[in-house]
């Protein structure tokens, strides 16, 4: 009896085994029994349609599928594990993994991937790990992991990041490991880390940060490990790791030349300090950091002389490890710190060793060179002359008696009222200069005379109206103005005349009321300008003509009422048009055409827009690669075909009438690999439908075609019920694939 019921097993098996074998694709290995199937470097083009349904493991590396089309793993939903490195792949269409809701694993590494939206990774519930390396990432919208809230670890390295604006990791509740290594990041929004209580590693090394991004930093609280090492950060300041949870800290290979003894006093549960291979001659007692148990300094230029003797009396009194070998002076070349005597520790014979020592709360003195210990009371000022800080300190005029090496001064948050004429002097070297929130009124002339290396000048909400041209008169290679936040009510003309290298110029937030003509004289490398946020009703034609290398213009959020196409005029380099939140309620024939040849990016969100001229976007084409149209009261969108080349277009909230008129826009959406967001605002029966799915346009001339190519996989359905041999069962399954992937289009 029993061997009759398991004869009766076997042979029910055995067909069911059969059949999956046979589905298995012919240029492909499938095992059945782990489930597992490989098509490695097959020169496959799509992701093949016979696979076993059962498959959990699918590895498809090394072929050319350069675009991931909607639903294309439909059929096969148990996958759990899926490999698509090195396959070309460029393109994620929106649900190009729906359907994979077990899926846990998904490497999309080494590719060519350069953009990631929020649809292109829909229906991954379960995902666990992510791995994005090695492709073209530039950028990461907001939104774009919301739906993955069981991943835990994400690998965004060696890709083209420069930016992570607010929120962008929002949802990702489980994440545990963060990487960012081997990017080119050099900003990170305040929030850009909010909303990661798991997350318990960062990865920021091998990146451009200048500066440690303290604030975003901070809303990590459950961090226990943060990577920093190899990017070019000079000086780490008091207080600049406020994370609660963080134990171990690599800040090797920078070029670190200063470390404040109070650097880490918000980081209570630090133990391991990593900073080796950077330009530390001395380091004061972190006494402050109570936890702290192994420092690493090794690959460091440390001059174990009488300035490093507080160092090394705490370390061993706190019974801290620490890897210190001295470099200077050459009586101790090559020993370990901690194998000196303390009274050995000389600072220039016996006429020095009786100098005290400074106090951890004092500017440290530079060990070695010829540059004389100085720094204003109340500042601090960093042991190699690069940064001085006086922040919030209650002064009421500019300070005297900076090192002469100072790069970085940081005065913002003090009460000056006026910048008189020189206020800097001895300050050759000056690079970057902080005078924000400082109550300033009035810039006299020659107020920054004698700083010929200044590149950058803060000077943001402030109470500045005007300004004298000779004010910048001797800062001639300025670069970055920061002027927003304050109360002018034109551009400060003429200012330009003596900034020959003006490069980026920040006048947002003020209440300027219109742009003059000459108002940019003299600004002939000006390339961004950044004007959001005023009064302004009128540009003139040759207001901008002078800043003929313009990348950048800004005028978003201002009172103009129609496109001022005479004033792009000239502007031949023009990339980047913001007229966001502007009263414009019509856009005319060629109001871009000026700049036609060069825009790549345009605004036109919010404006009210209740009218677009069927030849508003003449001349735009291939070139645009960002269109924003969204909430405008306008109900159709002139012909965008030429737009071959968009990356991002918005049309969301835009009451569009679907009807046959509407035709040409929703055939145009439905070639699109982009998310559109259009949806119809009436009739009323069709109000709230995505324009892409609806109805409405069905009894529109020429929808015959398009609906009898959607019926296709219906008739397929039924041949199935007809005929289940396997061979026509096989076909007519690759038949429904492809009628899937149309209707998912």
């Amino acid at each position: 009896m029993w061997g009759s019921l398991s004869l009766l097993l076997v042979s029910a098996l055995f067909p069911a085994r059969r059949a999956a074998a046979e589905r298995c694709p012919r240029i492909c290995i499938c095992d059945n029994i782990k489930r597992h199937v490989m098509c490695l470097n097959k020169n496959l083009t799509e992701v093949p349609i016979t696979i076993p349904q059962v498959t959990q493991k699918l590895d498809l590396r090394g072929n050319n599928i350069k675009i991931i089309p909607g639903g294309a793993f439909l059929p096969i939903p148990y996958l759990t594990h899926l490999n698509l490195q090195r396959c070309n792949l460029e393109s994620i269409e929106e649900g190009a993994f729906r359907g994979l809701g077990r899926l846990i694993y998904l490497n999309l590494a080494s590719n060519n991937i350069a953009f990631i939206y929020q649809e292109s990774l829909d229906g991954l519930s379960s995902l666990q790990q992510l791995i994005l390396e090695k492709n073209r990432l530039e950028e990461i919208k907001p939104g774009a992991f919301s739906q993955l809230g069981f991943l835990n670890f994400l690998n965004l390295g060696e890709n083209f990041l420069v930016y992570l604006p607010d929120m962008v990791f929002q949802g990702l509740q489980l994440i545990k490991w963060l990487r960012l290594s081997h990017n080119a990041l050099h900003v990170i929004a305040t929030e850009a880390f909010a909303g990661l209580p798991a997350l318990r590693r960062l990865s920021l090394d091998y990146n451009e940060l200048q500066s440690l991004p303290t604030e975003a930093l901070s809303r990590l609280s459950g961090t226990t490990r943060l990577d920093l090492g190899h990017n070019p950060i000079t000086y780490i300041s008091e207080e600049a790791i406020e994370m609660a949870s963080l134990k171990q800290l690599f800040l090797d290979n920078m070029a670190l030349q200063d470390v404040s003894h109070k650097a880490f006093v918000k980081s209570p549960l630090l133990h391991t300090l990593d900073l080796h291979n950077n330009q530390l001659q001395v380091l004061q007692p972190l006494t402050e950091t109570t936890h702290l148990k192994k420092i690493n300094l090794t690959g460091n230029p440390v001059v174990c002389s009488c300035y490093m003797r507080p160092f090394k009396e705490w370390m061993e009194k706190a019974r801290v490890q620490a890897d210190v070998p001295c470099a200077s002076p050459d009586a101790f070349r090559g020993e370990q710190l901690e194998l000196l005597r303390s009274v050995d520790m000389k600072c220039g014979g016996p006429a020095l060793e009786a100098e005290p020592l400074p106090s951890p709360a004092a500017p440290r003195r530079k060990p070695e060179g010829d540059v004389k210990t100085k720094c204003p009371e109340g500042c601090t000022c960093s042991p190699d002359f690069q940064h001085s800080n006086c922040e919030n300190r209650g002064l009421r005029k500019i300070p005297r008696g900076f090192p002469t090496n100072t790069q970085l001064l940081d005065l913002r948050r003090n009460e000056f009222h006026s910048i008189s004429k020189g206020s800097f002097p001895s300050l050759k070297k000056l690079v970057s200069l902080h005078l924000q929130s400082c109550k300033i009124m009035e810039l006299q002339p020659g107020a920054f005379q004698g700083l010929q290396k200044l590149v950058y000048l803060y000077l943001s909400n402030n109470n500045i109206t005007a300004i004298d041209k000779a004010a910048f008169d001797g800062a001639p290679q300025l670069s970055y103005l920061y002027l927003d936040h304050n109360g002018f009510t034109r551009v400060p003309r003429g200012a330009f005349s003596l900034l020959p290298n003006l490069f980026s110029f920040h006048l947002q937030h003020n209440s300027i009321r219109q742009l003059s003509d000459s108002d940019l004289a003299g600004a002939g490398q000006l390339r961004w300008v950044y004007l959001s946020g005023n009064h302004i009703t009128r540009v003139s034609p040759r207001a901008l003509s002078p800043a003929k290398m313009l990348e950048k213009l800004h005028l978003d959020e201002n009172l103009l009422q129609e496109v001022p196409t005479g004033s792009l005029r000239g502007l031949p380099a023009l990339s980047e048009l913001k007229l966001s939140k502007n009263p414009i309620k019509c856009i005319g024939d060629g109001a871009f055409l000026p700049v036609a040849k060069s825009l790549q990016h345009l605004y036109l969100d919010s404006l009210g827009l209740e009218q677009v001229s069927a030849r508003a976007f003449v001349g735009l084409g291939p070139r645009l690669k960002s269109l924003y149209l969204e909430n405008n009261k306008i109900n159709n969108v002139p012909d965008l075909r030429s737009f071959t080349g968009l990356e991002v277009i918005n049309l969301r909230d835009i009451p569009f009438h679907c009807n046959c008129q509407l035709l040409p826009l929703r055939r145009w959406i439905d070639k699109l690999n982009l998310r559109v967001g259009a949806t119809c605002g009436s009739p009323a029966e069709v109000r709230g439908q995505k324009v892409k799915l609806s109805a409405a346009f069905q009894s529109c001339p020429g929808w015959r075609t398009e609906k009898a190519s959607r019926a296709r996989p219906n008739m397929v359905k039924a041949k199935i019920k007809a005929d289940s041999s396997p061979s026509k069962t096989r076909r007519s399954r690759k038949a429904q694939g492809r009628g899937t992937k149309r209707s998912k289009a």
